[in-house]
């Protein structure tokens, strides 16, 4: 599975997988991502409650972040998984973080039922804010 395929399938089982180490005794509701990055790196994260609730971290920054704290800035794929009948898409916060890193990439969020939302950065966001606003 690379960028070329259009078969994610180790991308989303890598999502799902991160979604198990969950800290969410809050919401109750783990979450898991994972981002491909242009070299074909594969990078994962989970969402991480706090009791200050401002401090919790969603799985798709946490994925980002770890790609970026190893020299990976260019994503190209994100899936998320959440362990619901239907998918759920990023919150704002985490399509901002992705358009500062992929805003040409795609998004998978899958769940435990057949669907799959399928879109890019560019679609869950319009007309974002971003660093090509920084070089006008």
């Amino acid at each position: 599975m690379r960028q070329a395929d259009d078969d994610f399938t180790e991308l989303m089982n890598a999502a799902k997988k991160a979604s198990r180490q969950a800290y969410c005794p809050y919401s109750k509701f783990p979450v898991g991502a994972a981002v491909l990055t242009r070299d074909g790196s594969i990078f994962s994260g989970c969402n991480v409650e706090n009791a200050s609730f401002g401090l919790t971290i969603c799985a798709e920054r946490n994925a980002t972040f770890h790609a970026v704290a190893s020299g990976k800035t260019d994503i190209q794929v994100v899936a998320i998984y959440t362990p619901t009948a239907t998918p759920t898409a990023p919150c704002g916060a985490c399509r901002q973080v992705l358009n500062e890193f992929g805003p040409s990439a795609r998004v998978l969020s899958f769940c435990d039922g057949p669907e799959v939302i399928r879109l890019t950065v560019a679609e869950l966001l319009p007309r974002a804010f971003g660093p090509s606003n920084l070089n006008e």
